[in-house]
């Protein structure tokens, strides 16, 4: 949880330092909004990868649960249990 609040604050941090510097950048419009539009896609592109590795290691997880439940119910089966 912690390191997915640093990568997003990381991310924001970096969105507002790229806009605050296009924005005062002493560019014409059309170079602006070609920046903008760079940034914005890369900014994309990077909440794009965490998000895509963190429904990686959710899934991971889940898999790993169940499967630690099925062995469960493997031994109780095994032991008489159920």
């Amino acid at each position: 949880m912690a390191n997915t609040k640093t990568t997003l604050g990381f991310i924001a941090g970096a969105a507002l330092g790229a806009i605050a510097g296009i924005l005062l950048a002493p560019d014409s419009g059309a170079a602006t909004r070609r920046k903008i539009a760079d940034t914005s896609r890369d900014l994309a592109d990077a909440v794009k990868e965490n998000v895509s590795d963190w429904l990686d290691k959710l899934q991971k997880g889940v898999d790993e649960e169940v499967k630690q439940e099925g062995d469960n119910t493997v031994a109780n089966m095994n032991s008489g249990a159920l």
